[in-house]
């Protein structure tokens, strides 16, 4: 593939400024131009998961966010931008294991943050938000395809063959 049409995108911590608009807004700027591929290292679902467990937004953020979701979809479908949802699950003997590895490589303890360390204990939460997620947002539109990722190179690889199978190309 030509990296000249293809990105991949990891937001960082909103600024001030991005905390005061509208959610989407700062998403919106990274969508692909036509003709690109861009890949989200987490992306606006962060709302609906992460941030509700670790108390970073409020009960209102969270369901302006799981109100808006569909219909924000939606509009990137009617516009003619391909949308697939991939969640790469694994399970939490996986993670702790991971996380053991990280921490005792010099070379990778920079990838643990605070977030990581509540992880485990969070764990309950996490599955209980990540339900109500698959419940609301799950839809015909835009489904999820779900990838167990217990295992790093298969879930990458899974991945790559379901993009390949949504998205039409001509050789």
């Amino acid at each position: 593939m030509n990296p000249r049409h293809f990105r991949i995108v990891a937001l960082d911590v909103p600024s001030d400024d991005e905390k005061k608009q509208w959610f989407f807004q700062r998403y919106i700027k990274q969508l692909p131009k036509p003709g690109e591929l861009v890949l989200f290292d987490r992306s606006w679902y962060n709302r609906a998961v992460l941030e509700p467990v670790n108390n970073f937004c409020t009960r209102a953020e969270y369901d302006r966010f799981m109100e808006q979701v569909n219909d924000f979809e939606r509009m990137l479908i009617d516009a003619n931008t391909y949308l697939i949802k991939l969640y790469f699950s694994i399970s939490k003997a996986t993670q702790a294991k991971r996380f053991e590895e990280i921490k005792s490589n010099p070379l990778k303890r920079w990838k643990m943050t605070p977030v990581d360390e509540q992880a485990q204990s969070l764990w309950d939460e996490y599955t209980r938000y990540k339900t109500k997620m698959f419940a609301k947002t799950n839809t015909d539109i835009t489904p999820w395809h779900i990838i167990n990722a217990d295992k790093k190179s298969a879930a990458r690889l899974n991945a790559i063959a379901h993009i390949i199978q949504v998205l039409p190309y001509t050789q």
